[in-house]
């Protein structure tokens, strides 16, 4: 039986390592749709994810992004789940059929530099745990569900897509 090439892309990374960034360029230079979980969260609760977090607690959450991740159903399309979306073994497992999963990597000290505040991104961080240990705890998950890494190491964003767009063209080709 021939292998056939899944139609979606779905970015994983931390938060802060470009997945809605480069998964809209991405889709753009590819004339993919662009699908960011978070919103599609958003939407169908009605609540940010934060008010989400508050409401439900971090297992709460968890739950709900599963369920969301778990039910996509979208063709040729770069998605964009949370980096929480690891945690839920279902969803992985229906990302990795539907789509090629590419894990975003970046440096412990890249991640510092670019992220914010964590309560306003919705980042589900235990109590006691430092951001050091959630890059760690999360790092092994993304290097086990991923189908392509890119190391973000010294790259713009543009260097990324560039990258992707070459890798995802030339199996076009094959």
């Amino acid at each position: 039986m021939e292998e056939k090439r899944k139609s979606n892309i779905v970015m994983i990374g931390m938060p802060a390592a470009g997945k809605s960034t480069v998964g809209v360029i991405l889709a753009k230079r590819l004339g993919y749709s662009f699908v960011d979980v978070d919103l599609v969260i958003q939407e169908k609760t009605g609540k940010l994810l934060k008010e989400i977090i508050a409401e439900e607690g971090d297992d709460g959450f968890l739950r709900i992004e599963e369920e969301v991740n778990a039910g996509l159903d979208v063709k040729c399309s770069v998605i964009a789940p949370g980096g929480s979306v690891i945690y839920g073994a279902k969803a992985m497992e229906h990302l990795r059929e539907i789509g090629t999963v590419v894990y975003l990597k970046l440096t412990y000290e890249d991640l510092e530099k670019r992220l914010g505040n964590l309560k306003d991104r919705g980042v589900v961080l235990k109590d006691g745990m430092t951001l050091r240990d959630l890059y760690e705890e999360r790092s092994a998950y993304y290097e086990r569900y991923a189908e392509v890494t890119i190391d973000e190491t010294g790259k713009e964003f543009g260097d990324v897509v560039d990258e992707l767009r070459a890798y995802f063209e030339s199996l076009e080709r094959k």
